[in-house]
């Protein structure tokens, strides 16, 4: 008799009826480049054994100290896990995965291209070398936390979400390469900034763009170099993660607009970046400690 072979998955589309729920939560309208987000309530129930030959699957338990049991076959491998919040699965490409649970749970269903996960640190020589391993339910707080990161930011703006997003998938792909795959990767330890060059090359393409939902590998590839590279060294000239730096510019910016008054607020937050006059609201609050319409009547 012949071994069944797993069904092959290519479209993210196709994940969703093997689930007898839809996503409470997707980024599929987040413009997130190489990564994608779902977050699911399950009740008890199965999937058959699936492969993704485009990207590496890994599953986030946020169903808190309850315990769910379930039957898993990994990788021509069975298992049984006791599973609770904060556990994670990790499932390569073309790895088969199939599972059967006993109970209803919630999971965040994250998948990474492999391209994302090389080039995160694509500055080491082995980098394309290093594969990622499977691994069946284990507990792991930092992807826990990324993934609920991910989570909030979707929640709270998910049309400015891009940035964020890959600088969370950014770490995250470091530590899976240095935890869970064939070989660790010797990182460098970044001491120095970005040239005055560099800098200058990197902020003035943030305000030319302030407009656009700007991505990490898109300013990193300015110079060029890695993400994780780049991030680093932004950090390390400007005292702030790329992410938050440009959200200053976005307030910094619409101060100026709002001071001219010849826009609406909800014209001003457009324009500068934000997808909603509540966020620029929120952004100017947390910065400034006054609301874009005190700034206006001034």
């Amino acid at each position: 008799m012949l071994e069944e072979k797993p069904l092959v998955i290519t479209k993210e589309d196709d994940l969703l009826p093997l689930f007898p729920r839809l996503p409470i939560l997707t980024s599929l309208q987040a413009g997130w480049h190489g990564a994608s987000f779902g977050y699911m309530c399950q009740p008890a129930s199965a999937f058959p054994e699936v492969s993704t030959p485009l990207w590496h699957s890994l599953i986030i338990f946020t169903h808190g100290a309850r315990v769910i049991h379930a039957e898993r076959k990994m990788d021509g491998r069975k298992h049984r896990d006791a599973v609770v919040g904060g556990d994670i699965i990790i499932t390569p490409v073309n790895v088969g995965h199939q599972a059967a649970w006993d109970a209803e749970g919630d999971f965040i269903l994250l998948a990474i291209e492999p391209q994302i996960f090389a080039c995160a640190v694509d500055e080491t020589a082995d980098a394309k070398q290093i594969q990622l391993l499977p691994h069946f339910a284990t507990p792991d707080p930092l992807i826990y936390q990324i993934g609920l990161a991910l989570k909030g930011i979707l929640e709270s703006d998910p049309l400015g979400s891009r940035l964020y997003a890959e600088t969370m998938v950014n770490a995250l792909s470091v530590h899976l390469m240095q935890h869970y795959s064939t070989r660790k990767p010797i990182l460098k330890t970044y001491k120095n900034a970005l040239t005055p060059r560099q800098l200058q090359q990197v902020i003035d393409y943030i305000h030319e763009h302030l407009d656009q939902n700007l991505g990490l590998a898109e300013l990193a590839a300015l110079l060029p170099m890695s993400s994780h590279y780049f991030s680093q060294l932004f950090k390390q000239s400007t005292g702030m993660t790329p992410h938050k730096y440009i959200i200053y510019c976005r307030v910094k910016r619409a101060q100026e607009l709002l001071l001219k008054g010849k826009m609406t607020i909800a014209e001003i937050a457009g324009a500068v970046g934000f997808t909603s006059q509540s966020h620029l609201n929120f952004h100017c609050k947390r910065l400034t400690g006054v609301t874009p319409k005190a700034i206006q009547q001034r």
